[in-house]
Formats: C-alpha cells, structure tokens, sequence
C-alpha cells in the first residue's frame, strides 16, 4: 500500500494517538529534536536468532518493529522498522520480486480513494516518501523501504509496508537478493 503524507493523513503512533498531521500541533526544532520530533535512532546489531531460517531470509516481527536479515550459525542483523498503522497490519510469506533505488511512488487505488488529492505518480529522489531504496514483496502493493521520517521508525505509521531509515535501508539492499524468503510475523 502506499505510504503516509503527513499534508493529507492523520499518523498514528504505537498505541492509537493522533501525533501528525492536518489539525496535529507538533512542537518546533529545539525543543524536541530532530524536526520537531524527539527520537532516538535504532541502531541495526547482530543478535543470536535461534527461529532458524536461511542465510539471506528475511524475518519481519511486527510486535517488535524490527526486521530480521538471517545470517546463519545462529546470528541476525537486526533492524529497526516502522510497521503498519491499526487497520493495515498483515502477516505471511513473499519473496523479493524486485528491487530499486530512489523508487518513484504510484499511489495504489485503494489509498487515491481515501486520499483523492494524492498525486497519480511521484518520481524518486529525496521528497518521495519510499526514501532511497526499496525492496518489492511478491506481487503485491507492500515493500520495505526507506523513509524520509527517520522519527517513524519503532511507530505504527504505514499503510502496510515496512519502512526503515534510509542508512538501513540502503545497508539492507545490498545485503539482499531478487528471490529472497520474507516472513512476516506477528
């Protein structure tokens, strides 16, 4: 699905209130951080991953808002996410179909529906909410990508795909094949 626009969409974060958007004040730089907003990165880190899975697989537990790439013997590179917002969570299996740098955006349908004035298409670079890369899962409209809103990473905020910081995302494709396995957890 397509992602948040913080000039149309309300954002939620992880338990339901309203934090961006039309009619949502958000304190100024300097009080808070970054933007406005107060964050703290998530640093990606080698864990122990025991679940098991394959070199290369890719696990995605929603609960926890982080992404796991498989390394095998044992280890994961652990990734901080943002996940789907109440209402556009999904679970299940896909593969990587696809995968681009600085991808243009097409809003889905569904999400021009909700959203009319969203535009038809948005050519990449660094206002596109997709963020530097993006990673295409099975044919469907969701995708890992990257994000312009480091802040949302660890929030509920998406439509349905999982959005990681730029940094990550971008050390995340180049660690990850066209075909790789991508579960989705809950």
């Amino acid at each position: 699905m397509a992602e948040y626009n913080p000039g149309i969409e309300i954002r939620y974060d992880a338990t339901g209130r309203a934090v961006e958007g039309p009619g949502i004040t958000v304190p100024g730089p300097g009080s808070s951080g970054a933007y406005g907003r107060n964050y703290t990165p998530i640093p990606r880190e080698v864990v122990d991953y025991k679940p098991g899975g394959r070199a290369g697989d890719i696990v995605i537990n929603t609960a926890e808002r982080r992404l796991y790439l498989i390394l095998g013997s044992g280890k994961a590179l652990r990734y901080g996410i943002g996940v789907g917002r109440p209402g556009f969570t999904w679970g299940g299996n896909q593969t990587v179909t696809r995968k681009a740098e600085w991808p243009g955006w097409t809003p889905p349908p569904q999400m021009r529906q909700r959203v009319p004035n969203l535009p038809a298409f948005m050519p990449g670079g660094p206002d596109n909410p997709l963020g530097a890369r993006a990673l295409y899962l099975g044919s469907t409209f969701y995708r890992i990508h990257g994000s312009n809103e480091p802040w949302t990473i660890g929030q509920a905020v998406s439509s349905g795909c999982f959005r990681m910081t730029n940094d990550d995302v971008t050390d995340l494709y180049e660690r990850v094949r066209v075909g790789a396995h991508v579960s989705v957890i809950h």
